[in-house]
């Protein structure tokens, strides 16, 4: 049965339905600033369910290739329908059991927009939506920030602000707290918007560029939480297929596979060889051809550079999970079963190696390389919106279905990264991706001659930098 206080949302609701469109009219920039930052959290073409959805304007601008959306409010979904006509649309209270039973899930993508502040009973409702839920199904959240209850309330009663009954002012903190309590995982949070108005102008540049800034953030009126289910994310046992990029790494091609343990019941190996000059690639079938009892393929690349080698390996793999190893085997072989214990357990859906856990062999980084991949991974760690110690370390591990999906949305990016670790890693922050470390020990090389600059690279890391700002802060 309907609370007294939800009835008296919803007749709010039916109230101000015909004035909805108005009110979004007049503070066109608030909403397309909140519109701008939800399609990028929520790629095109996926099945999407809006709880709350009022008219469905948001849900309409995220091109859903499935679109459900419910409200309280008879004529809100009324208005909804009407004006558009290709979502589906119903008239229910999330908070109702029988509502959510109702739903014909599940869904790639589930949004409560500005609709935790009017529940009753917000863990109970969160925790309902597990049965429209997939392993990969995302929970987004978007509420006003507590610190500007003051403001809003001011700017309601001065008839700036769409009026409203009394909400639940919830920090970040505790959507997080309750999140957990109904088994679901945060995997980001991001603050937006200091300012809602166009400010003659510069209100956009200040949304994009003093906004997103440390600290600054945390003042931003929109908060956004991202989570996935908790429950039921092991995926077995899953087969495997280890890239393994080589380029003059003569030695190291019999020490890989030798080191390389089967770990799993299913383990494809592919060499993808980049025009070397010490015989790389004829070493590589030599290798296959002597170990006819493991599953080893090897492909000679057609472009250059360490990303299109992983790309073309990734493209022959059979495999449900996916690896990187990197031919130099300055990270031993022998630690892969820990990234496939993680990634078939479910703690995450990307998997990084990270080589600042554990000491290093002396001669393994030299000094101002290690200082500099310090830094930077502090700087990634606030780009990314996850922690990351290690953005470098070669060994990545992910499932096809995820690699997949960082293929799809592959154009926003672009083709810049010819290492591939970026490619991989901001794709995995785009598309919502579970992040993990896992702490590996860095070896020194025992052939050949490190491919890598440190002023060259360096100035790549910079670059990438600027870029991941432009690409995922100033929207």
């Amino acid at each position: 049965m309907m609370s007294y206080r939800r009835e008296r949302i919803r007749d709010a609701a039916d109230r101000v339905a015909p004035e909805r469109d108005a009110w979004i009219a007049r503070n066109s920039f608030y909403y397309d600033d909140d519109r701008r930052y939800m399609r990028f959290l929520v790629p095109e073409g996926l099945r999407v369910l809006e709880l709350g959805c009022g008219t469905g304007d948001l849900l309409a601008r995220l091109h859903p290739r499935r679109g459900v959306g419910v409200d309280i409010s008879p004529r809100m979904i009324d208005i909804a329908k009407q004006k558009q006509p290709d979502l589906e649309f119903l008239v229910g209270d999330v908070e109702d059991p029988d509502t959510v039973a109702a739903l014909d899930g599940p869904f790639d993508v589930i949004i409560l927009s500005d609709t935790i502040g009017a529940l009753d009973d917000c863990e109970t409702t969160l925790a309902g939506l597990h049965r429209l839920c997939t392993r990969e199904t995302r929970l987004v959240i978007a509420y006003y920030s507590h610190l500007w209850e003051p403001i809003l309330k001011i700017a309601e009663g001065l008839g700036g602000k769409m009026p409203q009954p009394e909400q639940n002012w919830l920090s970040t903190w505790d959507i997080m707290g309750l999140l957990n309590l109904a088994d679901f995982e945060v995997i980001k949070r991001e603050w937006r918007q200091l300012t809602p108005k166009r400010l003659l102008g510069i209100g956009r540049l200040i949304n994009r560029f003093i906004a997103p800034l440390p600290m600054i953030r945390m003042l931003c009126l929109r908060n956004y939480v991202v989570a996935r289910p908790a429950r039921n994310t092991a995926l077995g046992k899953p087969s495997t297929t280890v890239v393994v990029p080589c380029r003059n790494e003569r030695g190291n091609i019999e020490p890989a596979v030798r080191h390389m343990s089967p770990f799993c019941d299913d383990l494809e190996i592919i060499f993808v060889e980049g025009h070397s000059s010490d015989g790389t690639y004829e070493e590589a079938l030599r290798v296959r051809d002597a170990h006819p009892q493991r599953d080893i393929k090897v492909l000679r690349q057609d472009g250059t550079g360490k990303g299109d080698a992983v790309r073309k390996g990734f493209d022959a793999a059979r495999g449900e999970v996916l690896m990187i190893l990197d031919a130099d085997l300055t990270v031993d072989p022998q630690d892969l079963p820990k990234f496939y214990r993680a990634i078939a357990a479910g703690k995450g859906e990307f998997i990084n190696g990270s080589r600042f856990v554990y000491p290093m062999e002396g001669e393994a980084m030299r000094f101002l390389n290690y200082w500099a991949n310090r830094t930077f991974s502090v700087i990634f760690s606030y780009l990314l919106n996850q922690r990351f110690t290690d953005t470098l370390c070669g060994t990545k591990v992910l499932t096809r279905r995820a690699y997949q999906a960082i293929v799809r949305d592959r154009a926003y990016f672009g083709e810049f990264d010819p290492f591939g670790d970026f490619d991989l890693i901001f794709g995995a922050a785009k598309e919502n991706l579970k992040i993990v470390e896992v702490p590996v020990r860095y070896g020194a090389r025992t052939y050949g001659t490190t491919q890598i600059s440190r002023f060259t690279h360096g100035w790549l890391l910079l670059r990438m930098v600027v870029f991941a700002f432009r690409k995922l802060k100033a929207l």
